[in-house]
């Protein structure tokens, strides 16, 4: 531990006192501050809203991209191991 953080450490304990006695458990939620399943369902559906969804054109592209991706490293891995396999071969023969 390095001077400025040990200096960083005494002004925050200073400043608000010791890290344990800042972290408290949570406040015990009261069962009227809870929400409806109807109203909880109504903000899902209205953040849902707020969604940027991405367009038919753009799913297609980028699952080709990813298509394209794994089809390229899984012959990249293959090709490594079949060469590495092949010297092991040629190595203990």
């Amino acid at each position: 531990m390095n001077r400025q953080t040990k200096r960083m450490m005494k002004r925050q304990e200073s400043v608000g006192g010791s890290s344990s006695e800042r972290r408290r458990p949570p406040a015990p939620v009261n069962k009227g501050d809870r929400t409806s399943v109807s109203e909880y369902l109504g903000e899902v559906k209205g953040e849902l809203r707020k969604v940027a969804w991405p367009t038919k054109p753009e799913v297609v592209n980028s699952t080709l991209i990813v298509l394209v991706a794994v089809i390229v490293m899984t012959a990249l891995i293959f090709g490594f191991d079949w060469t590495f396999s092949q010297l092991v071969f040629w190595l203990y023969e």
